[in-house]
């Protein structure tokens, strides 16, 4: 790891150069940091900078985000995924309400105590915002950190984040934390990419890089095989009444939870319908679709009726066209079924 004593001069220097210019480094307050680099969690900057700008607007400071209606933020949060991120953001607000006065602590310790926020996080609103000198270790800086040292540990791996760590730790210049750590963010996201195909060209540290030099960009990082995901094999229920679709919340708790979505259950029971009580003439194939959580794939096959009666289930609701483009967060899960809906209802 002594190869990245030497690493802070000659990212510096080509961060300042290349950097991208992105909102929450023009304003790098504690807020607009923390908000994207939540965003930023397993998603491109260009999917984020939208739904950033958008977020801001509704929610513009900690206090506005504790009080936001939960059905609102889940609305702003909705194509984004992993849903967890937005309740955590909020109950990390309510935090900061309750036990620091509104004002967003400055310290690693009570930054790493709030909901959501785990080493990476805290480490890049400390350094970002309060220019203390802490690491902020991701999978694009453990990439970096393997190919430039060498390191044949898996990344994956508890102890292969904790050598990093420790060895970005004294590299660390005390007088650009913030720029250190998001230069290294930015030569994983734009330069040293996964997959084998990095562009060692436009590297600043190729003259470092163990793997550059020895040739195996291709083989480093070493990273475990992950584990298979669980196929669910699902029924999708897109039922109407007029210029409405029938929508349920789901559960509080797990797999977006407190969203909402077409009715749906594991497939291999086509009574589903009438055991929620509801009365469908018919029921017709309407398309398929498959989306991929971290660890279950779900494969969907639609049904589509129009119900004969408007009651519903407690916890359905209604929703025409502008209450779906508004009002209800619906999961990219069910984004296969977008244009069916749309086609019934009229676009939204």
């Amino acid at each position: 790891m002594d190869k990245l004593q030497k690493l802070p001069i000659p990212l510096l220097i080509w961060y300042r150069e290349n950097a991208r210019t992105l909102p929450w480094r023009s304003d790098p307050t504690p807020y607009h940091v923390w908000v994207s680099e939540v965003m930023l969690q397993q998603t491109r900057v260009a999917a984020v900078l939208d739904y950033y700008r958008r977020f801001l607007e509704a929610a513009p400071s900690v206090a506005s985000l504790a009080s936001l209606p939960q059905d609102q933020l889940m609305k702003l949060w909705q194509g984004l995924g992993y849903y967890s991120r937005a309740r955590n953001l909020q109950k990390a607000a309510e935090q900061i309400m309750t036990c620091h006065g509104g004002v967003f602590p400055n310290t690693y310790e009570d930054i790493r105590a709030l909901a959501g926020v785990g080493d990476y996080t805290a480490g890049a609103i400390a350094s970002i915002a309060f220019g203390l000198p802490v690491p902020a270790v991701d999978g694009n800086v453990l990439r970096v950190a393997a190919r430039i040292t060498g390191d044949e540990g898996d990344i994956s791996t508890p102890a292969m984040k904790k050598r990093v760590t420790a060895a970005l730790t004294e590299a660390i210049p005390l007088d650009a934390p913030g720029d250190f750590n998001q230069a290294l963010m930015e030569l994983g996201a734009t330069v040293c990419l996964p997959n084998g195909a990095p562009l060692c060209e436009k590297c600043p540290a190729a003259h470092l890089c163990r793997a550059f030099q020895d040739g195996r960009t291709g083989e480093l990082p070493v990273k475990g095989i992950k584990k298979a995901r669980r196929v669910e094999k699902r029924t999708v229920y897109l039922l109407f009444c007029g210029d409405s679709v029938a929508l349920r919340r789901r559960p509080g708790r797990g797999l977006l939870a407190g969203l909402w979505e077409y009715p749906n259950e594991l497939e291999g029971d086509v009574d589903w319908p009438a055991r929620w009580g509801l009365a469908v003439p018919k029921l017709e194939k309407a398309g398929r679709g498959k989306h991929i959580f971290t660890h279950i794939e779900w494969h969907m096959t639609a049904l589509a009726g129009e119900l004969d009666s408007p009651n519903l289930p407690e916890g359905w609701v209604w929703a025409g066209r502008r209450a779906l483009r508004d009002i209800y967060a619906v999961p990219n899960a069910f984004q296969s079924f977008v244009p069916l809906v749309a086609d019934r209802l009229g676009h939204f």
